[in-house]
């Protein structure tokens, strides 16, 4: 009679034991990670193409900071002092301004501004991939909703470079 009054009884020790079970158990189910994989599971994070365009950005070599950039391959995206993880870098494009002239004949050049030239000034648009969450109000990286002219911060191991969002993609 002893064990039955025993096991019905439960000590402030199980009830704590079974709190800590039950926290345990909830900060596996409300893990990042796990919610992560459940929403790539239920469609929700897609892959992305951020275009980045930087201008009037000093620069003693640019070719060097281009090529530089491409070897590595990743870069990592802050948005509003906040890190948003490490991108794919697909290409940098060449967006510098071009002179308009018009010679005698009628007809119109276009060249390369020489002054940008000579001063070493980076006008270009940086075009990443990546995953992001999607939803109906748009793109969401890092719990930060991402648009078209969002500033944002590209960081490399040789560079840290602000620009802002040019353009958004969803890839299907």
């Amino acid at each position: 009679m002893a064990g039955e009054n025993r096991s019905r009884a439960v000590s402030w020790i199980d009830a704590v034991a079974a709190t800590v079970a039950l926290i345990a158990l909830a900060g596996v189910i409300w893990s990042p990670k796990l919610s992560n994989s459940v929403a790539r599971a239920t469609g929700s994070i897609k892959s992305v193409q951020v275009s980045v365009d930087v201008r009037g950005l000093p620069t003693a070599d640019k070719a060097k900071l281009i090529s530089d950039a491409l070897a590595h391959g990743t870069t990592s995206l802050v948005i509003r002092n906040q890190p948003a993880g490490s991108l794919t870098l697909v290409e940098i494009q060449d967006i510098s301004s071009k002179l308009n002239a018009l010679l005698p004949d009628g007809t119109v050049i276009e060249v390369p501004d020489p002054n940008r030239e000579l001063q070493g000034i980076l006008e270009a648009r940086f075009v990443l991939e990546g995953e992001a969450t999607v939803s109906d109000s748009g793109i969401v990286m890092a719990g930060t909703k991402l648009k078209i002219g969002s500033p944002v911060e590209l960081e490399g191991p040789r560079y840290r470079i602000n620009g802002s969002v040019s353009g958004l993609e969803m890839e299907s």
